[in-house]
């Protein structure tokens, strides 16, 4: 019997939104726990949930009876992991639980078979944690750094934070071999035609948009050297063969330097991939694109959240609108597809902010536009200002706080109208720069942006009661 096995809630075939896409990412978090352990001589089981179904993983862990589980939880995968742990204390496991949610819900998830809430980075937690539990349970845990318990009262007890890991360059590369990664891969060609594999170069942002979870690494930023993260890519070469790299920090290009320095050392080893990845408009000039074309970057994704400058300086963003657009032109000028997130519905926002952000599009031209309804999460400056009015439908172990929304705010139908009018406003744009656009498309895009902002103002007055 392994001395933990690890897990998570997410199961791909439960979520509409991502068969849609189907562009499945394996749980890095996970995979770097794994190797942490087993390099510090633990034996490690990890059940990766993503491609089964609930029943099918519930009858594995009944099989495997784990002694020590760990489960990662986030605001998307609460419900399934909340029945995973309820499977495994059934079969008299001790049940752990951390990821970005967990910690900001500690009475709520100790009430629901968790046995201990794991706040912070887990890897160094989980190497104390295993050996105690083994042999002395649950006693004693006040001794242990970065946890949430229940003392022998029933008092929910949280210990000292743990110190963060200071070198991540010491730290194994993610336990990529202790799952199935050629489902993922294949999954990517079967559905794009294209295999692609994601990592990461740093842990952590040290922005303070205060809408945004910093629940894991706070608001610290430590970063791989650019050698470590080329040994990775190398070995990954090796193992995969894979078409592209999906970077997936919060901002990868918050460092010019280490850029640069990564860039003459792919370039030295003869490493290229395509890739795509995210950064903000005051991380990105001209020296910054150039080095990402160099890299090989076909597609970045710029956080706008809004056009609107009252609603990005109420969202404490440090960003600014006009300047996003010029960084959109500039990647496009570069040959690197412009992507960019929208946030809908920040509290506060009005119907100038929207036409704002419209026009915001209008003028940028992103290639790809996401856009989202805002939501208040737990333990976010955002979640605190709102906290008086915000309603949800369902019981908590039943929902997320995507599912949350602000009494007095306009209706999800008005969100969902405004989403259809941004994306066509969008497309304006794109035609409007395209030489090659016939009569027909812009007449075509201007009447769905028409339809779209007249259910808009039909529903103008509609708002959430909650």
């Amino acid at each position: 019997m392994s001395n933990i096995l690890l897990t998570h809630g997410y199961f791909l075939n439960e979520d509409p939104a991502e068969r849609k896409v189907m562009k499945p990412y394996p749980p890095l978090g996970l995979l770097y726990i794994s190797s942490h352990l087993k390099k510090c001589g633990f034996s490690v089981d990890i059940l990766d949930t993503t491609f089964l179904d609930v029943t099918s993983a519930l009858a594995l862990l009944a099989e495997k009876r784990p002694r020590i589980v760990g489960i990662y939880a986030n605001l998307m995968t609460r419900g399934n992991a909340l029945t995973v742990a309820a499977a495994c204390k059934a079969v008299g496991a001790f049940v752990i639980l951390g990821g970005p949610e967990p910690a900001n819900y500690v009475d709520e998830y100790l009430s629901r078979g968790a046995d201990i809430i794991v706040s912070g980075e887990g890897e160094l937690t989980l190497a104390e944690l295993i050996p105690h539990l083994t042999h002395h349970g649950l006693t004693g845990l006040e001794a242990i750094a970065g946890i949430a318990f229940r003392d022998g009262d029933g008092e929910v007890r949280r210990t000292t934070p743990r110190a963060q890991i200071v070198d991540l360059d010491a730290q194994p590369f993610p336990d990529r071999a202790a799952i199935d990664l050629e489902r993922y891969l294949s999954t990517w060609q079967r559905h794009h035609g294209i295999r692609s594999v994601s990592l990461i170069v740093a842990r952590g942002c040290p922005y303070t948009c205060n809408w945004c979870s910093h629940s894991v690494f706070g608001h610290s930023h430590r970063r791989r050297s650019p050698e470590n993260v080329a040994d990775e890519i190398a070995l990954i070469r090796e193992t995969y063969a894979p078409d592209q790299l999906w970077f997936a920090d919060d901002v990868f290009t918050i460092n010019q330097k280490w850029l640069e320095r990564f860039a003459a050392e792919m370039k030295r080893r003869g490493l290229r991939y395509p890739f795509e990845t995210i950064t903000r408009e005051d991380r990105l000039n001209e020296r910054v694109a150039e080095l990402l074309a160099e890299l090989g970057c076909y597609r970045i994704w710029i956080g706008a959240e809004s056009g609107s400058q009252r609603v990005l300086d109420a969202m404490e963003r440090r960003t600014n609108a006009a300047r996003t657009r010029e960084m959109i032109a500039l990647v496009k000028r570069k040959g690197i597809r412009a992507g960019t997130f929208i946030m809908l519905g920040y509290d506060g926002e009005t119907w100038d902010d929207i036409d704002e952000t419209a026009r915001h599009l209008r003028l940028a031209a992103p290639d790809d536009v996401l856009t989202t309804i805002s939501y208040p999460i737990k333990g976010t400056p955002y979640y605190d200002r709102v906290s008086d009015r915000i309603a949800g439908s369902d019981a908590w172990h039943e929902s997320s706080d995507r599912a949350l929304t602000v009494k007095g705010r306009k209706s999800r139908r008005f969100y969902r109208h405004a989403q259809h009018w941004l994306a066509a406003e969008s497309h304006v744009g794109r035609l409007a720069a395209d030489d090659g656009a016939g009569l027909m498309r812009h007449a075509k895009a201007r009447a769905m942006s028409a339809i779209s902002r007249i259910g808009m103002y039909a529903t103008r007055h509609e708002v959430e009661h909650g």
